[in-house]
């Protein structure tokens, strides 16, 4: 031990020099000096890349490219979780290759030459630092066999947690003329994390009411894992420094072919402020910036300054994200991302890129400031359309039921009465059909009194029918011949005929009206509907097999006679009732 004295004092150094010749190994290259990656991409570092959907994403200014094209390629966190470190190519689709040349400003990025031939075909951090935004310059190169390509990354979030050749969506040799707009369209194939392998964009409800506002319906869902659920979210960074501030949003929803959101000084349609994510004649996700009239089809705006925009479509349900700088614009005039707004969201049907009237639609249910981090649930339906629902309901479900149930089976009922000079089953008839016109016209003045306007779609179409043919039967009535003119049958048919029609189309109204209104997912109101229906056919018919199986010289005003129909009657009543008071709570509650 004692010869050993003498290099005691050099140990402290052989362990200093062990620890910095390891320290490359436990920093990876912090410097940004990633040469050695340039053709796997993958850093350094021990351990696997994540093969998990990727918090950051690659986007470009451009869909389409030629030779000498300058594009904008951003690198971009979708929370609040930062990357320490990156690696940019361009590639050929299936290539390995890095193409064109990139140049960078500011201290965050710089270029690499990934070989002698490819000078500036990269780049990477310069630091370990957190970073949420990088953007960089891609210059095409000139090619005699120009491919379709894409933008890879590789993005650090920590040593042990990497996702490497992370992809842009795909921009295709078109030979369209340099500077092209920026556009709002990719596919979803175009959206993949470290393959080839297609996914959807990442939107969730991780950091509502924390780092993000947001709003959707059923309240509190989650996009990432609901497929029923129509979302919106809203952040909003820079606010200080208003000519800085910009909002990133996200939308997602299923929708036949758009999803879209509003900001609205009131919880209608009309003079809003509209960004749409729908698909285009090509079955691209496109973002447009629009805003709304009235009942109208909103009016397009140019996009604007919109960017980082990324969009997919997969089962029917699509997604989209990007970042705002223009204006919100509602009626009362432009102003700035701290106003406060009611939030809308509609979703529906497209052709060839133009959207159609909605056929879902939801209000939140109170003024928010998106730049104030909250979740807003949406508002209950307005009580004048819950009360047009109910007089609807009531009218055809119950007082017009049972007024041609009387007028059909119950002719014999207290024949040997005659109140006023009439008989009994014709004042009972006179007096509920009656009720059920002036129900209708309550109801119908009710809806166009808060709508003040016409509406798409079939419900409003259906429901002005039923009012004037409503309006017709007692009025043909008024002006009907005798019991006993030869052309009493044409009234008798006519009028059995337009109650038909009316009952048809009523009840076609109501459900295309319980569609609208009952948004959940298991459209139980619907359901309800269908099985009052069920449950009506099945009355009807016990009557007409009631009166076409009398045996021959059966006395059918007897008042043993109107025992049964008179039965069957009340239990007709009953379940009616039962069905209509269902509907009703249910719409309360909506």
């Amino acid at each position: 031990m004692a010869r050993l004295g003498p290099l005691v004092p050099l140990v402290p150094l052989v362990r200093l020099g062990l620890l910095l010749c390891l320290l490359p190994g436990v920093r990876g290259y912090s410097s940004g000096m990633v040469a050695p990656a340039c053709s796997n991409m993958a850093p350094s570092h021990t351990g696997s890349p994540e093969t998990g959907p990727s918090p950051f994403y690659v986007t470009s200014s451009n869909t389409t490219y030629q030779d000498g094209d300058t594009i904008t390629v951003q690198l971009q966190s979708t929370g609040a979780t930062p990357f320490k470190g990156f690696l940019l190519q361009a590639r050929e689709v299936g290539g390995e290759t890095p193409l064109g040349s990139f140049t960078v400003a500011g201290g965050a990025a710089q270029t690499l030459s990934c070989g002698l031939k490819s000078p500036n075909s990269a780049v990477s951090h310069t630091s370990s630092s957190d970073k949420n935004l990088i953007s960089a310059t891609w210059t095409a190169a000139v090619s005699e066999n120009p491919k379709d390509i894409e933008f890879r990354a590789t993005f650090v979030e920590s040593y042990s947690r990497f996702w490497v050749s992370v992809r842009s969506p795909i921009l295709i040799y078109s030979g369209a003329s340099p500077n092209i707009t920026p556009t709002a369209e990719v596919t979803t194939a175009s959206i993949s994390s470290g393959s080839s392998t297609p996914s959807t964009l990442s939107i969730s409800s991780a950091g509502c009411g924390r780092t993000k506002v947001c709003f959707s319906e059923p309240l509190n869902c989650d996009p990432a894992v609901d497929t029923g659920c129509h979302f919106m979210s809203a952040s909003v960074s820079g606010l200080k420094a208003e000519a800085e501030a910009e909002a990133h949003f996200e939308l997602k929803g299923r929708g036949p072919g758009y999803v879209s959101f509003g900001f609205s000084q009131d919880q209608k349609m009309g003079n809003d402020d509209i960004y749409i994510c729908g698909l285009d004649a090509r079955g691209l996700v496109r973002v447009q910036h629009a805003y709304s009239t009235g009942r109208q089809k909103p009016k397009t705006l140019d996009l604007g300054n919109v960017s980082r925009v990324l969009g997919s479509l997969q089962d029917g349900v699509i997604s989209c994200s990007f970042t705002s700088i223009n204006p919100i614009s509602t009626q009362e005039g432009q102003t700035g991302f701290d106003a406060p707004y009611y939030l809308l969201f509609a979703y529906g049907s497209s052709t060839d890129g133009e959207i159609g009237y909605h056929s879902g639609r939801f209000s939140s249910s109170e003024k928010l400031t998106i730049s104030e981090y909250k979740q807003v649930g949406t508002a209950g339906s307005p009580r004048s359309i819950r009360a047009h629902g109910a007089l609807m309901l009531i009218a055809w479900m119950t007082t017009a039921s049972l007024g041609m149930m009387v007028a059909r089976y119950l002719k014999g009922l207290a024949k040997s009465h005659s109140p006023f000079g009439k008989a009994v089953w014709f004042l009972a008839h006179v007096s509920l059909m009656s009720l059920t016109v002036i129900l209708t016209l309550i109801a119908f003045i009710v809806i166009f009194s808060y709508v003040r306007g016409w509406s798409g779609g079939a419900h409003p179409v259906l429901g002005c029918l039923v009012t004037i043919l409503a309006i017709i039967q007692p009025l043909g009535a008024l002006f009907r011949c005798g019991p006993d003119h030869h052309m009493r049958y044409v009234f008798n048919w006519l009028h059995m005929l337009n109650a038909l029609v009316m009952k048809v189309l009523a009840v076609a109204a109501i459900f295309t009206g319980l569609l609208m209104f009952d948004r959940s997912e298991d459209q139980a109101l619907v359901k309800v509907m269908g099985g009052f229906v069920g449950w009506e056919a099945a009355l009807y018919l016990s009557y007409e097999l009631y009166s076409r199986c009398r045996q021959p010289g059966f006395d059918i005003d007897g008042p043993k006679a109107q025992t049964l129909p008179l039965s069957l009657l009340v239990v007709f009543f009953l379940g009616n009732l039962a069905f209509l008071v269902t509907l009703l709570v249910g719409i309360s509650e909506r």
